[in-house]
């Protein structure tokens, strides 16, 4: 988990592969602490010791949401003066092995998306039992308590799918495919099924391989040219619908293209009309207010929700008629 620090985070690493960025503002007067994290100075401030915090997550390579997400966590760290490392693994076992590898190095905070629960159960476990803080966010808003994290920061993916299917049922689509890009990812597979339980019309579920963008881009056109009903087109991610459009224009269909999640890329789509709508749930929120959670509660005992409630950054829509007043904050990577 050692790692020298890097000016830059990148959207994610492989099995092995570990970022780490170390943001250390070391204001006058102030030295670092030994590992507890515990603070003297007022919440609020940055100074209050110099902790280690390591975010883990399932992002996979290539990946433009998690670059989002640690860009908000790097923000975090900058003004609470945090050593934050970020490390990911697309694989279960492998992500459940990274949280070992920070418990042997004695972080002071870890904060832990739980795209697959039951994988991450004993590493979670092992992180409480050496008395560090967990905190979870992204993926897991049904397991986080069983789990015991402190927090948990996200949008709940069954109410953001259903007020998707609602929207779909507004704009009179009839039949819907839902493309998943990880299959047992419990986050993607409540939004579909969220949509299912809302739309009025038809839906259908296509799982495809996330890694291969030509394969995802091949599979939906595939579809789309197998059956001409459908009529709307419901991705997972920002690069996953950018992959759709073509999708839609190989395969000659007339259906339209929505997603969940956006980058500076999909705003533009959705601008020109591209893409409908997307479904927000500020990735860049996510990791910021997970990473400020554990200097929070290391400084002061602070914890949102009362350890029984989610702390919910989404869904929001963003539609042609609103795209405006995000897409300033887009263009800087932060949207």
């Amino acid at each position: 988990m050692n790692t020298s620090p890097t000016p830059h985070l990148s959207p994610g690493s492989a099995r092995g592969t570990v970022v780490a960025v170390a943001v250390t503002l070391l204001l006058a007067g102030c030295s670092g602490g030994s590992g507890s994290g515990a603070g003297t100075g007022a919440a609020g401030k940055a100074g209050t010791g110099h902790i280690k915090v390591a975010l883990i997550t399932h992002g996979a390579d290539g990946d433009a949401f998690w670059e989002l997400v640690q860009k908000g966590a790097q923000a975090a760290a900058a003004k609470d003066d945090i050593d934050l490392t970020y490390a990911s693994d697309s694989d279960a076992a492998g992500q459940a092995s990274l949280v070992r590898d920070a418990v042997r190095d004695r972080v002071d905070g870890i904060a832990v998306t739980l795209a697959k629960p039951e994988a991450m159960k004993s590493a979670v476990t092992a992180a409480k039992a050496a008395g560090i803080p967990v905190v979870g966010l992204n993926s897991g808003i049904d397991a986080w308590r069983s789990e015991g994290l402190l927090e948990y920061f996200g949008q709940d993916e069954s109410v953001a799918g259903r007020a998707l299917g609602d929207k779909l049922d507004e704009l009179k689509a009839k039949h819907a495919l839902c493309v998943i890009h990880e299959q047992g990812n419990v986050a993607l597979e409540a939004r579909c099924a969220g949509v299912k339980k809302a739309f009025t019309g038809d839906t259908d579920l296509l799982y495809v391989n996330g890694t291969d963008m030509k394969a995802v881009t091949a599979a939906v056109a595939t579809r789309l040219r197998q059956d001409p009903s459908i009529d709307e087109v419901v991705m997972m991610g920002a690069q996953f619908a950018l992959g759709a459009v073509k999708s839609v224009k190989e395969a000659g269909s007339r259906a339209a293209v929505a997603t969940f999640d956006l980058n500076s890329s999909l705003v533009k789509a959705v601008r020109s009309g591209d893409v409908q709508f997307a479904v927000d749930q500020q990735p860049y929120l996510q990791g910021y207010l997970a990473v400020d959670s554990l200097w929070l509660y290391r400084s002061n005992g602070n914890f949102s929700g009362g350890g029984t409630a989610p702390v919910l950054t989404g869904p929001a829509f963003v539609t042609k008629e609103n795209v405006a007043s995000v897409a300033n904050f887009a263009a800087d990577g932060t949207r």
